[in-house]
């Protein structure tokens, strides 16, 4: 895939998909970065050489190869998908198939269900799409005039591919009343002031959207659409939003699974009864709040490294795994084996239980498993997925977001300074703090990146900060992950600190129940990072 997602329209890049659909594997990355690093042509060819010869690849046509590309919109795309065509055909038995332009998470797709022996054209994605979300909106139920739910979506299509293919999907359907902003047609620039991105970043409201959007429910794709966040425009505040990110589509996600495992449980007297285990998945910098409401909810939540590879590779662990970061990137994965089982249970219900509640969770589950891309996180089938699940709770924006409210957090940036990414001290949701070091590598983190084990000492300053044990509230809540304390210092005071993976510097994360006290817990950890392994320490 020749795109660069977020980034500005004259960047641009590669995105590779394993032949199982996902994100490439991690045991490929050292050869990639080689590969991208090597100074000139005869080098790249001695790498190729030596690797092949390592790997034992046979180069001798013997075994075909067939390469799906794709790209979005962006200019240079189509000169790239050009070079990268002319090293597929280098490749004796190779074949290279232009897919044309295509979000990054459709190419996933088609890499996936080509593999499965299923039908994987671009028509065929949005017929899968279109038909189990169908099926979701036949099966909601009839709750009178009760439903809240407002009828308008206005999207936000960061003047990119994921824009252009709503307003395929917006054709197809009748069922949504949807208006695409930004979908590039306008003349507006990639990701320039647009976006999930951007939306989610700096807190304020896209281009294109203002005061007479009050109220209405907004959503945003970014630039090759694998990330979705929603947000609502206050009405005495157009130029903020309220956000509604990947942690609050996770837990709109987990409610309405968990609501459907429950109806099918109520069946009893079936002869083939089955108990999903399903799982939540989150980085460390997953709001502390939706932790908890989580597995409040009773769910089981577990913690990953940063990074979709290790969301997703976690997740795939358990029967249904939902993932997401707050950036909007995530999905849910079924298993193989609960699929099956699921399908022989809807077999079964057809037979003794057809038009209950289990046919019908069983038939909404089923759907679901379609509608959502399995491949990798995709903005548009992630939005379909929303809307039916409002629908079937009867829930408007307003009553999703109230789900939980965010603890305060500071994500700070800057040579050991508290230096703002954008707007005002007091408006702003979240800061980054960077403390420059001598050797990020001297950094190194356990249980998903919560825990500094290296170097010694200093995870033991950061805990006097933030954990005072004689003063527990909520036992039963207390992990590695989510700590919520009655600290006299800094009240539910949660922190951590990760290298980065590309310069110098560590990154300090602070969580607590004021926006005051999260500031100076992130300020307090940061000095300790300085004091550890900063230019000033010895």
């Amino acid at each position: 895939m020749i795109t660069a997602s977020h980034n500005k329209v004259t960047d641009n890049g590669v995105k590779i998909a394993d032949p199982s659909g996902g994100m490439l594997s991690q045991d490929w990355e050292p050869f990639s970065d080689q590969l991208a690093n090597e100074p000139d042509p005869q080098s790249l060819v001695s790498l190729i050489e030596e690797f092949v010869k390592k790997e034992r690849i046979p180069f001798n046509g013997k075994h075909p190869a067939e390469v799906l590309l794709g790209r979005d919109t962006r200019p240079s795309g189509e000169s790239l998908l050009e070079a990268a065509k002319q090293g597929i055909s280098a490749v004796v038995g190779a074949v290279a198939h232009d897919m044309g332009i295509l979000t990054t998470p459709q190419l996933h797709w088609m890499v996936r269900a080509r593999n499965k022996g299923l039908k994987a054209t671009e028509s065929d994605y949005f017929e899968q799409l279109l038909s189990s979300f169908r099926c979701l909106m036949n099966l909601i139920p009839d709750r009178g005039t009760s439903n809240e739910t407002e009828d308008k979506l206005i999207v936000d299509g960061a003047n990119g591919v994921g824009g252009e293919k709503l307003e395929v999907i917006k054709e197809k359907l009748n069922e949504l009343d949807i208006e695409v902003r930004n979908s590039g047609k306008e003349g507006g620039v990639l990701n320039e002031g647009v976006g999930a991105d951007f939306v989610q970043k700096e807190k304020v409201v896209p281009h294109g959207f203002g005061s007479n959007h009050a109220g209405i429910r907004c959503a945003s794709l970014d630039g090759d659409a694998d990330r979705l966040v929603y947000f609502l425009v206050p009405p005495n505040n157009c130029s903020k939003i309220d956000l509604v990110d990947g942690d609050k589509i996770l837990s709109l996600f987990a409610v309405f699974i968990k609501e459907q495992l429950s109806i099918l449980e109520e069946d009893t007297k079936g002869s083939n009864n089955y108990k999903a285990r399903l799982g939540a998945v989150q980085t460390a910098y997953a709001n502390g709040a939706s932790t908890y409401y989580l597995r409040h909810l009773g769910l089981e939540v577990a913690l990953a490294p940063t990074g979709v590879k290790f969301l997703h590779e976690k997740a795939a662990q358990y029967d249904i795994g939902i993932y997401f970061e707050a950036n909007g990137h995530g999905t849910i994965l079924f298993s193989e084996r609960f699929l099956s089982w699921l399908e022989d249970k809807n077999q079964e219900l057809s037979s003794t239980h057809e038009g209950s509640e289990q046919k019908k969770a069983a038939l909404r589950l089923l759907a679901v498993s379609k509608l959502i891309n399995q491949a990798v996180g995709d903005a548009l089938s992630g939005l379909l997925l929303v809307e039916t699940i409002l629908r079937h709770m009867g829930w408007s924006i307003h009553q999703w977001n109230a789900l939980y409210q965010d603890l305060p957090s500071r994500q700070l940036k800057g040579q050991y300074n508290l230096v703002p990414l954008g707007g005002d001290f007091k408006s702003m949701d979240y800061w980054e703090v960077w403390v420059k070091v001598g050797d990020r590598t001297a950094v190194v983190t356990a249980n998903a990146e919560t825990v500094a084990v290296k170097p010694p000492g200093i995870q033991e300053a950061i805990n006097v900060e933030t954990v005072y044990p004689n003063l527990l509230r909520y036992q039963p809540y207390i992990t590695t992950r989510i700590f919520i304390f009655d600290a006299a210092k800094y009240p539910n005071g949660r922190s951590f600190i990760r290298p980065s993976g590309t310069e110098d510097v560590v990154r300090v994360y602070a969580e607590a129940s004021t926006q005051e006290a999260a500031d100076k817990l992130a300020n307090s950890v940061a000095e300790l990072v300085d004091r550890f392994l900063g230019f000033r320490s010895s």
